[in-house]
This record gives C-alpha cells, structure tokens and sequence, in this order.
C-alpha cells in the first residue's frame, strides 16, 4: 500500500501537450513551484470534448512533493492509497498432475502467467499454430483464399483478439486491481506504457502480436509448455471428476481442466453438452460491419482539434421502437473489416486496427440484439441461428465478403460501384444485397438505428457508407455453467472467459482468467 498527493482535473490543450505544459498546469493547480516536485506519475489521461472550440486533454496524476505542507487539500487534490494486485496461493490439496488449459486467447493466457508464475507449470494446448505460422495462414487465406478451420482470425495463439484492434477499455469492476495487474504484464511484455493511462487504452494487433509471443516465451521460462495444432477431442470424467483429456487421440492425464475456448468452438461446446456439463443458452447480437471516413468521424467528434488527435472513437446505442437494442460493437478507428471465417462454406466478418489506425476508414459493427424469440429455446438453437446466417452470408458472396453501399441497403438494390468512401477489407469482397442476410425486422431495426445514430454524428447514414457482412460473433451463444468457485458440475473443470460466458473483450477475459487461477490456487498446492 502506498499513499500519494492524487490531482485531478488537469486541463493541458491538445495543441501543446508535452510534459512542460502538464507540470506548468499541475503547479498552477497546487499553486507550489516546479522544484517542489519530487515525481509525477500519469494515471488517467482523457480528453474533454464537449465545447468544439476548446477540446483539451483532463490529466489525472499521482505526485509526490517535498513539503506536503504546502498543498492545499480540496475535491480535486487529494490523498489516496495505490493498491497493487497481490494474490498468494494458499491451496492444501496434492496435484498429481500440471493444470491443462485449453485455448491461448486472453483468458488462458492470463490464467497460464498468474500460474506458471506460482510454479504450477501449466500446459496450454490451442488447436491453431503458433502466432507466426498464424499471420501467415490467415494472410494466405485473405489474399488467396485458402482456408484453414483450425487456425484463423478466430483460432490461433492469442486468441480472436490477435486479429483486433487490441483494445483495453472495460466495463467490469474490479476492487482487487486485477485489471491493473492485466494492463502491467502487457506493458512487461512489449505494449505501449500508454495503456497504463490512456481513456481509450489500445495495442493494435500488430504490436499485440509480438506482445502475445513474449508473455507466450514468458510462461515457458517459468515451467509452462504450450502445444499448438492441439485440438481438445474428448474428456474423460470418472464419478464427476475429470480424469483425462483426449488431443489429437492422445490420452494427457490431468484433474484440472480451464476450458478458456472462446466463443467459436462450436464443435467443442457440442462435445462438452454430450458429456453432461451444464449449459444454457444466452442472448447475443448481429449485425453489419459500417465503414465510414475517419476524418469525417474525428472532425464529429472532435471539430478542427481532430488535426491534433488520434482517429476518433465513437460508442452508439438505440432502443428501436419495435423494443430492439441496437448499439455499436468493436469501434476500430482506422481499421479494417477482415474475413474472420473459422468454418467450411460459413462467412463472418470482424474489425481490426494497426496501433497507429492509420487507415484513413473507421469501422464498427452496427449489431441488433437477438434472443430465444429469434432462434428459439433450445440450448444450441442459437448457434444454429448464428450457422445460419453465416452460411447465407457465405453463399451471398460466393464465398467472398458481401458488401453493399448503405443508400442501396435501404433502397434494396445490389450496389455495383462505390461512392466517396473506399472500403479497407482484409479479404476479397463482392456487392451483394445484405437485406437478404436477415429478416424484416432485424433489417428495419438496423436502418431505424443508422437514421438515429446520423443525429448523433453527422453523415452517420450518408448513401455511400459501406456496409459488410455478416457480424453474428457479438459473444458467446452459450454459457458453460459454473459455481462460485468457478467450477462447472464436474469437479476440475473450470470454465473461462468468453467463450464459457463470462467476458466480453481482452481486458475482461484476461481478468476472468486471473479469477481462475485464484480459484484454482486457494485449492491447490503448487505443482512439482
């Protein structure tokens, strides 16, 4: 526990932010001299856009000064404790052998670190490649058009986030700093320092790949092992416990099992319904991927300052008048729409962005919430719902990404050239009329939206915005059920992340997976 001077609302122009003007900002709020100051430490740095004409950045910083006598305390200087995440094994029962874990995405990764760090000497079996044979396969298949299921934009070393914008923003409370714990050993590992700070904290994937490969090289100096093109068979449960497991038809012996598969291992969930292991199904989301003009988005959000920021972000949502959520899901300012297809004769599109999202084109998924009314109550109907979509979208495109222009969306028509706006896909692509993808309602519910969301950002709904699709992997159509030891009902199988259900992005997913190994390791000794 460490206790700090915390100063808020410092206010620094966006066009002069540098340390000089930052520390000038902060005397003049402390009213003390510069040489007062021992050290400044960044906690939040976010940017306060609401008059147009005077968009500046809002520091939020840690500081210690020489004489703590000269600071004058009031709502924005403050005293305040740093807690750092702490956690210490105290598990008394005996492993007989290494906890298994299955998947490499953020969950699994995380959840290998906090126990490879223990000593517990984890195993991380993924059913794709490795990150670099990955970027290779998955670059072959967008420009070539030759697929792999097993290892793509969603299966692989990192996980579905490795093809992302690699953002860190959550929603999730977090009283025990894990999220703080995530942001640091990413930071460790090769990410920017800024994400320890930043309002929208980000890697990009291409830094988040070298990131994923050190943490990877990390677990393995610390008694890990990791076992790629390594698929997950079968299980083996004895009198409600698990035994062994089944990769690639060799028997591994183990007692736990973190099952952090993400949320398109249909075939895996399909496998753990047929062994018995409580399930249920959830409600998600679908949509299109929406491309607009980057600059048209910053200048929205941020007027003429935009010339002195990063591409803006935006975060939209609507209740339609039919009772329908709609909302904005993935924002990549400066991405990509990318072919992020996982299964044979199935189509799916996601977003990404470089670190510097320089692309000049914004994207976001434009998703309509979808529940048991839509695809039924049984637990697989809304994967079902999802194949679906995805084999329509497949077969709309002839295989390729279907695109259209908004205006022709609304109108019906099949685009045949483009406008003002050109698209960034990863991916070959084709024009196709995307109201086939969908039903009347969902259609009408997503135009309803785009005419609402044009209110909020000027040009939102313009004729020659581009649209791509399908969007249908929102989240998980299923939960894998667990207790509040984050045990399923068969004891040594922990289910994680967002593919069981309980995350929704890298920061929240890597987070669960920290739960998981605190759970784990307040049961269990170390393994030797």
């Amino acid at each position: 526990m460490i206790l700090v001077i915390r100063v808020r609302q410092i206010k620094v122009s966006v066009k002069k932010d540098n340390i000089q003007e930052l520390y000038g900002a902060l005397v003049r709020k402390l009213k003390i001299n510069v040489n007062d100051i021992v050290n400044v430490n960044v906690v939040k740095k976010s940017i306060d856009a609401r008059h147009k004409d005077n968009v500046c950045f809002v520091y939020e910083v840690d500081v210690n000064v020489k004489n703590i006598n000269k600071i004058k305390f009031d709502n924005d200087v403050t005293m305040s404790v740093i807690n750092k995440y702490s956690y210490s094994p105290s598990g008394n029962n005996e492993l007989n052998n290494r906890p298994v874990i299955v998947g490499s995405g953020p969950c699994g990764l995380f959840c290998a670190y906090e126990l490879a760090k223990e000593g517990y000497k984890p195993l991380i079996i993924e059913r794709g490649e490795d990150m670099d044979s990955r970027v290779k396969t998955v670059n072959e298949f967008w420009n070539n058009g030759n697929f792999n299921s097993n290892s793509n934009v969603q299966f692989g070393e990192g996980g579905a986030g490795t093809f992302s914008d690699g953002k860190l923003s959550t929603q999730i409370k977090d009283k025990n700093n894990r999220i703080g714990e995530v942001l640091n050993i990413f930071v460790d590992n090769g990410a920017p320092q800024e994400i320890l700070y930043d309002y929208m904290p980000h890697i990009g994937t291409d830094k988040l790949r070298d990131v994923v490969k050190n943490m990877r090289n990390k677990i393995i100096s610390m008694g890990g092992e990791f076992r790629y093109n390594s698929c997950l068979n079968d299980i083996n449960i004895v009198d409600n416990h698990v035994k062994s497991i089944v990769v690639n038809n060799e028997i591994i012996d183990c007692e736990i099992l973190i099952l952090a598969i993400g949320h398109s291992a249909r075939d895996t969930f399909r496998m753990l319904h047929s062994k018995g292991i409580d399930m249920c199904n959830k409600p998600f989301a679908v949509g299109l991927r929406v491309m607009h003009d980057q600059n048209m988005i910053s200048y929205n959000q941020y007027g003429d300052f935009y010339k002195y920021l990063r591409p803006a972000s935006y975060k939209l949502t609507y209740n339609t008048s039919s009772g329908r959520g709609v909302y904005s899901f993935c924002m990549c300012p400066g991405g990509y729409v990318v072919n992020a297809s996982s299964e044979d004769g199935r189509l799916v599109v996601n977003g990404m962005s470089n670190h510097d999202r320089g692309s000049g084109i914004a994207n976001s998924a434009i998703v309509v919430t979808v529940n048991e009314s839509d695809y039924g109550h049984n637990l697989f109907d809304g994967v079902r719902f999802q194949e679906k979509l995805e084999a329509t979208a497949y077969k709309l495109g002839g295989g390729l990404i279907p695109i259209q222009k908004y205006g022709d969306y609304v109108n019906g028509v099949k685009s045949s050239d483009f406008g003002k706006i050109l698209p960034m896909i990863k991916g070959k692509y084709t024009f196709s009329d995307l109201n086939l993808l969908f039903n009347d309602d969902i259609n009408n519910s997503f135009k309803e939206a785009m005419d609402y969301f044009n209110h909020r950002i000027n040009g939102f709904s313009d004729y020659d915005v581009i649209l791509a699709g399908v969007e249908s992997r929102t989240s998980s159509p299923v939960k894998i059920v667990r207790d509040d030891f984050y045990e399923s009902n068969v004891f040594g199988i922990y289910p994680a992340g967002e593919g069981a259900g309980y995350a929704g992005g890298i920061v929240s997913a890597a987070v669960d997976g920290i739960k998981v190994f605190e759970a784990i390791s307040s049961k269990y000794k170390k393994f030797f």
